[in-house]
């Protein structure tokens, strides 16, 4: 079996999780409403409307 011949620093540890422990920015599209940008399947918090349908009151 292979073995390491140093220690593998710190610095480099971490450069390699922290490749893989980025988070990737949340998927959004237009609201079909008021074209304010939405999480998918969520309700407009601007407008209030779900798949053109008024779901809530919007506040303000």
């Amino acid at each position: 079996m292979a073995v390491p011949r140093a220690k593998t620093s710190k610095a480099r540890t971490r450069r390699r999780q922290r490749i893989n422990m980025r988070l990737d920015a949340p998927f959004t599209v237009e609201c079909s409403s008021c074209g304010n940008k939405v999480l998918l399947h969520r309700v407009c918090p601007k407008c209030g409307f779900y798949r053109g349908k008024q779901i809530i009151e919007p506040k303000g």
